[in-house]
């Protein structure tokens, strides 16, 4: 097949972000396979074109391609170039937007479930507008859940979005779906690029205590989030409130 570059409205520039540039390269050529956009036998464009669709080093963009030729979604032919396997990659498309990051004490994987307690629209707070980038007293879709693993409590959350980028959004809170990246973008078209994080200690305060049945004081880890979309604006603020009695934030970097 020929050489099919990845449409303009498809790249977040990689320098945008303070994640690793590679990996922000690899993720987006990832979803380009596992959406379809780069179908089996495609044949990618030079790493040159690439680095300059991306805008980043073409080192860069070599280890992107070494990565995913290790993972079995690319093949690397002399003389043809780099080429999109057709493979099943190891990791579906549903765990690839599986965003959760507190593992046991031993560091397994949890699985986690979650259960909206509320959802509701209002204007959105100054803190809003700054992280969003709105305007004053713009309207925001706001709702609240609950994370559990094995039936107990490790996990309160508030998430935060733009109604105006959110058309006939549900007003049931029982339609929000558990992978919401993952509706972000088969709704709406939204795919979720980057996600900055900013995580402290506290005390516990009462709705901490309520959500995560917790004896007061405890302590309750933080981590203020805003993600971002391809075109790299901002989406969604989010704040979660966890308890680490029994479990870790493990944050890897490869």
């Amino acid at each position: 097949m020929e050489k099919t570059p990845i449409s303009s409205a498809d790249i977040v520039r990689a320098s945008d972000f303070s994640l690793p540039l590679y990996e922000v390269v690899k993720r987006q050529i990832s979803e380009a396979i596992m959406l379809g956009k780069w179908e089996a036998g495609t044949v990618l464009p030079s790493e040159i074109a690439l680095s300059q669709q991306f805008g980043v080093a073409v080192g860069t963009i070599r280890r992107a391609l070494m990565d995913l030729t290790n993972e079995g979604l690319l093949s690397r032919r002399r003389k043809t170039g780099t080429v999109v396997t057709g493979r099943t990659p190891q990791h579906s498309l549903r765990f690839f937007f599986q965003y959760f990051r507190l593992h046991g004490l031993d560091g397994s994987l949890q699985h986690s479930m979650t259960k909206v307690t509320s959802l509701h629209r209002g204007t959105a707070t100054e803190g809003e507008c700054t992280k969003l980038q709105l305007e004053a007293n713009s309207s925001v879709v706001r709702f609240h859940r609950l994370r559990s693993v094995d039936g107990k409590p490790i996990m309160h959350e508030t998430l935060v979005l733009a109604e105006a980028r959110l058309p006939d959004f549900t007003e049931d809170k029982d339609e929000i779906p558990p992978l919401f990246y993952l509706y972000l973008l088969d709704r709406y078209g939204i795919r979720i690029s980057a996600v900055r994080e900013q995580i402290a200690a506290v005390l516990a305060d009462e709705d901490d205590a309520k959500w995560l049945k917790l004896p007061l004081p405890a302590a309750v880890l933080t981590i203020e989030e805003v993600a971002y979309d391809q075109s790299a604006v901002p989406v969604l603020a989010s704040t979660h409130r966890a308890t680490t009695n029994n479990h870790r934030y493990v944050h890897e970097i490869q």
